[in-house]
């Protein structure tokens, strides 16, 4: 009898959290699709710029000052409480100017460079913590909802991404793509290389909701790419006499504005052809989090 009596104190006690555990557990199906959009800073790694030594391609080589602002506008579909797919369109800007650095070499050859990134991308994102909720309280006998969420995530996708590498000649802003500065089109084992690449995104984020559907959130990503010509600068240099005839002389002007030149850079190096370049997004974001029906499509 003193068993039975136990046992039913215990479902007693235990029914309120198992409810509750139900609730959460329906809740997140519930609201699956999570619009968000947002403002950020953007970075570029690459050959130009960068810190006061032969370039190294990794952090310590980040030139904070050529940060650029970045927006975005994304949506996010929760696959299981723990696990979702978020979709960004992302238009950021990014630069690189060897007036930056005092290493020698780098600055000798006084190249510099702008661009504007145009990305779209799909990202795996696993949360690194167990989502936290509020509850429900009651406010002089009303019953109301007092919820929130917090959440940690790291994530991984696949992306495209369009850039449009620009040098600066004369105070004015020249595509340098279609000048071929590296002998691309005038050369037969160098190609020009198409604006248009896939990036793999990867990173963290944080996000925090003040009830079921308005929260704000940081991210920060980092893009590996499969071009080292973001910056139009990979390989050697080439002769720029073939590039004036080529492009014009204001092609051959920015193939090689080295401050002090040699008789001839020609086979040279210009670039770092072992490491392709990338970039990052750092952004905060404002987030609403769709009610959705039973067949999970989103209720407008």
């Amino acid at each position: 009898m003193k068993k039975h009596s136990l046992f039913i104190l215990l479902l007693i006690l235990l029914l309120p959290a198992f409810s509750n555990a139900q609730r959460v557990r329906a809740r997140w199906k519930a609201y699956r699709f999570e619009w968000s959009g947002g403002i950020g800073a953007s970075n570029f790694l690459g050959e130009l710029g960068g810190a006061n030594n032969v370039g190294t391609h990794g952090f310590k080589d980040l030139e904070f000052t050529t940060t650029r602002p970045n927006v975005c506008v994304g949506l996010r579909y929760k696959l299981t409480p723990f696990f979702a797919l978020h979709s960004h369109i992302t238009v950021g800007g990014v630069s690189g100017d060897d007036k930056l650095t005092n290493e020698y070499f780098r600055k000798n050859r006084n190249l510099n460079f702008r661009s504007t990134i145009y990305e779209i991308n799909c990202n795996f994102e696993a949360s690194l913590l167990a989502q936290k909720e509020g509850g429900l309280y009651k406010l002089r006998g009303i019953r109301r909802s007092s919820t929130y969420e917090v959440s940690a995530y790291a994530f991984a996708g696949i992306g495209l991404f369009h850039f449009n590498p620009k040098g600066k000649i004369d105070g004015k802003w020249v595509e340098l793509q279609p000048l071929g500065t590296e002998g691309q089109g005038i050369s037969p084992v160098r190609n020009k290389y198409s604006r248009t690449q896939v990036c793999i995104p990867v990173g963290f984020g944080f996000r925090y909701f003040f009830n079921r559907h308005i929260g704000v959130g940081l991210e920060y990503g980092l893009r590996y790419t499969f071009t080292d010509y973001i910056d139009d600068v990979s390989k050697t240099y080439y002769d720029p006499q073939a590039i004036a005839a080529a492009y014009g002389p204001q092609a051959a002007a920015l193939s090689d504005p080295s401050l002090v030149k040699k008789d001839s850079n020609i086979g040279q190096s210009r670039g770092d052809p072992r490491h392709n370049d990338a970039y990052m997004f750092a952004v905060f974001s404002i987030h609403y989090k769709i009610k959705s029906g039973r067949s999970s499509f989103p209720i407008f």
